[in-house]
């Protein structure tokens, strides 16, 4: 089993956002000792709580500041760039840690619609582009377009003797069939829709068309963990990870709050209600209890690569959580 991060520079109340980036970088120095296959940085824009805007850039500073772990994005939102300029980007980031950055790619139009508005500065571009600027971005990388695109004499340099891994991230069959038809990677988001990822995957590895980047399907899953030594122990941290995402799936704060306060929030029956659908998207336990879960999910996916993303209030236990899978796993 390989097990990897996703990590999204969420803000713990009391923290300020120069201190949570720093506290990602201690996570992929620890989880690389602890032999995590890659760690991934999100993009987020226009929320108090996420510090994490510019994938990119922090892809830089965390493999600057790691040996060996693979260094992606998890992932950047095409739509909204270029994608010659993205292949820059990646190029630029592999020359600089040669075979170690991962591409991830995402159809997600980044927040509000001002928001996306504020990110293309005015352009109304159309999602349905997407597959469009996957079939481009693979080839400003390899710097092979067909000879009739419009972009044919452009080359995306610094040239270099690797090019970064593409994964694209999907929670729907539509997701797994662009991955598959492109032949790039696929991650598929349980943590976001824990429903539809057998499908998709089977979906992926059935149909996946070889390409100049990739000759094989692959496949990884992510998934929210919390893992303490004791059940009770784990479900007492993770209400603090509950209680944040409800917040965001209501447009609130987005800084996670600390287990004391997660405890004292009044809740309507639907918020209970909505919480208890949310745990679908995590495993929470022991490390046996969590181990089992994973096997169970590597089973139904088929797939031998997990993404565990965690996003408690207690940088101490997020360590835990990350330490207890590798010794259960690694």
């Amino acid at each position: 089993m390989k097990l990897s991060v996703l990590d999204q520079s969420v803000i713990s109340k009391g923290d300020s956002a120069s201190t949570t980036l720093q506290k990602t970088v201690k996570l992929a120095q620890l989880t690389e000792d602890l032999g995590y296959t890659r760690f991934w940085v999100a993009e987020h824009h226009n929320t108090n709580g996420i510090a994490g805007s510019s994938p990119e850039i922090l892809i830089s500073h965390i493999a600057s500041n790691t040996r060996k772990i693979r260094v992606g994005s998890g992932g950047v939102l095409l739509p909204q760039y270029s994608p010659y300029k993205i292949a820059e980007n990646f190029k630029l980031l592999e020359a600089l840690f040669p075979n170690r950055i991962d591409a991830g790619i995402g159809r997600s139009p980044g927040g509000s619609a001002t928001t996306r508005l504020a990110l293309t500065d005015g352009l109304r571009k159309s999602l349905n582009e997407f597959p469009r600027q996957v079939k481009d971005l693979q080839g400003f990388l390899v710097n092979h377009l067909p000879i009739d695109h419009p972009y044919h004499d452009v080359n995306a340099f610094p040239v270099t003797g690797s090019i970064p891994e593409v994964w694209l991230l999907g929670i729907t069959q539509r997701g797994a069939r662009l991955a598959a038809e492109s032949g790039t990677a696929f991650t598929y988001g349980h943590f976001i829709t824990p429903v539809n990822g057998e499908q998709a995957l089977d979906y992926y590895y059935k149909n996946f068309q070889p390409s100049p980047m990739l000759a094989k399907p692959k496949g990884n899953v992510c998934v929210f963990v919390v893992c303490a030594p004791t059940l009770e122990k784990a479900e007492e941290i993770a209400l603090s990870q509950d209680m944040w995402l409800l917040s965001v799936e209501k447009g609130g704060d987005t800084r996670i709050p600390a287990v004391e306060e997660a405890k004292n929030i009044p809740l309507t029956k639907d918020e209970r209600k909505k919480i208890q659908e949310n745990r679908k998207r995590m495993i929470i336990g022991t490390p046996q209890m969590v181990k089992d879960e994973i096997l169970r999910l590597s089973e139904m996916y088929k797939t031998e690569e997990f993404m565990i993303i965690n996003n408690v209030y207690n940088f101490q236990d997020k360590i835990t959580t990350y330490t207890l899978l590798a010794e259960a796993f690694l």
